[in-house]
């Protein structure tokens, strides 16, 4: 692999976390793409503090997304209000790149969740969410090399967030924390590109939010009612393509779209 050239190197080593969220930063508010080698985390801690300094920067925190692997810890990270945009939303512009689409199932809380001594439990979580909806994550990223940066640059790229898209809400139920059999349709145009019944890979929703909600009582910001909570794709990862219209219907919940 060829090295990377003096300048980089030299400013890698120098790359604090305010200075990684300022070019995070400015890469998202002009659709730009970062050099990966400029945001490389030493760690979680680090990647989590970057995280915390460009929605600073951004404004307005409306959400989070939180999720896992079977069997790994899970990964959080705050959307920016801005990007929680309504059910048949049309995105253009040099920020729509990947243009990932992600179906999801999404809670939004109700109360407050605020950092506290004891630790929140699946009950406090349950009570604290109001309702339950579909939402279409819209995955892009902030990094040049995206695949080659690494984990740790992603998550301190907000886990690869560019657009929540929000479906019709309906009363929570906890029965909604259980997504093993939560059936979903994805197409884009007339097409179906996926169908899946259980396919979430940590299909715990409850556990899900019970981490973040300690998780972000640790960091000191905790979660705020009316905060949209969505849980990892049931879907996995496809990519639409420009003039695509994607369609999503989740068992129980309403359709919803967004276009391209």
């Amino acid at each position: 692999m060829a090295a990377l050239p003096r300048a980089v190197t030299q400013a890698a080593a120098t790359v604090t976390p305010a200075t990684a969220a300022r070019a995070l930063f400015v890469a998202r508010r002009d659709g730009r793409r970062v050099p990966s080698a400029l945001v490389q985390p030493a760690d979680c801690l680090e990647a989590y503090a970057i995280q915390d300094a460009t929605l600073a920067a951004i404004g307005t925190v409306g959400g989070w997304k939180v999720g896992a692997r079977a069997g790994q810890t899970p990964t959080c990270a705050p959307l920016p209000a801005e990007g929680l945009l309504p059910d048949g939303a049309f995105l253009t512009g040099p920020a729509w790149r990947l243009r990932g689409i992600e179906v999801e199932v999404g809670f939004q809380l109700g109360v407050d969740l605020p950092p506290r001594a004891a630790p929140y439990t699946r009950d406090d979580v349950a009570f604290a969410v109001h309702a339950v909806l579909p939402v279409i994550e819209v995955v892009e990223t902030r990094l040049a090399d995206w695949l080659g940066a690494g984990p740790q640059a992603q998550l301190a790229d907000l886990l690869s967030h560019g657009a929540l898209v929000l479906g019709q809400r309906q009363p929570f139920e906890p029965a909604w924390f259980d997504l093993a059999n939560v059936e979903t349709v994805l197409r884009f145009g007339p097409q179906i590109v996926a169908h899946t019944v259980g396919g979430h890979p940590s299909p715990d929703a409850g556990a899900l939010l019970e981490w973040l909600a300690n998780h972000c009582a640790a960091r000191g910001a905790g979660l705020k009612a009316g905060q949209v909570i969505t849980s990892g794709s049931c879907t996995g990862l496809l990519f639409a393509s420009q003039g695509t219209k994607v369609q999503v219907e989740i068992g129980g919940l309403a359709a919803l779209s967004v276009s391209f």
